[in-house]
């Protein structure tokens, strides 16, 4: 068993390069550690390219890495490829699924508009996909979503469903033309408490940035508006908190 032992090695570098963005776009895949996302990852046909190995690290013998080169490290080199404070040794070299699936067919959707903490899109992601929404869209100033933060924040959720990067304007152009209602989080006058809105089959929910909220123009484009009373002294809530809470009482 050969084991890489430089930092310099081309490969390791290589694999520093996917903490990029640029370097991610340029290879199409993203750099994945940790035992439960390998693993998720692994039940995708086809997406894991690379399976990385630090010492005394056993790979579980239920994992299928069949065909999927292995790549042994030592200790240096495996705190260099790392996002975490103490990484678990184990890491994949997984690649970016096509973006482009326009023709997405569901009834629940989340659009958020320039949610920008990495912890919060990966969270929006897991709720979503724990709501049972069929699709998320990132839109203009949100979190990458190959951001290793937002990636561990998915804890694999972005695996099962699509997670877009688009226009959101396009979507809602898209979500008219289908009927889709699309809900807005907005605290003003205009909105409605989210007790007194009828839950839906059918819908789309967007939320927006932590600070200032969804845009102006994409406000105007909303079906309904609608706001979670704050029973206590706390001015609002964190918006993956928010959105959860919406997702599950908008949804029938």
């Amino acid at each position: 068993m050969e084991m890489i032992k430089s930092t310099k090695n081309d490969r390791v570098k290589n694999w520093r390069k996917l903490q990029t963005k640029k370097g991610r776009q340029q290879e199409f895949s993203y750099l994945i550690e940790g035992f439960h996302l390998v693993e998720e990852a692994l039940r995708q046909d086809g997406l894991v390219t690379e399976l990385i190995v630090a010492p005394n690290v056993k790979i579980p013998e239920e994992w299928s890495i069949t065909n999927i080169p292995v790549f042994y490290v030592n200790k240096e080199v495996a705190t260099s490829i790392s996002e975490t404070i103490t990484d678990q040794g184990i890491f994949a070299v997984v690649k970016m699924e096509d973006p482009e699936i326009m023709m997405l067919f569901g009834k629940k959707f989340l659009l958020l508009d320039g949610v920008q903490d990495p912890g919060n899109v990966g969270t929006l992601i897991r709720t979503a996909d724990a709501a049972g929404y069929d699709a998320v869209v990132l839109g203009r100033g949100s979190a990458d979503l190959y951001n290793p933060k937002v990636i561990r924040s998915t804890q694999g959720s972005h695996f099962h469903i699509p997670v877009l990067q688009a226009s959101l304007l396009d979507w809602i152009e898209r979500l008219e033309e289908d009927g889709v209602p699309i809900f807005g989080a907005v605290l003003d006058d205009t909105a409605t408490k989210l007790q007194d809105v009828e839950p839906r089959e059918t819908l789309a929910l967007m939320v927006g940035n932590e600070g200032n909220g969804i845009q102006t123009e994409l406000q105007t484009r909303l079906t309904h508006k609608v706001y979670i009373p704050i029973y206590g002294a706390s001015e609002s809530l964190n918006v993956a908190v928010a959105a959860g809470i919406l997702m599950y009482g908008l949804r029938k």
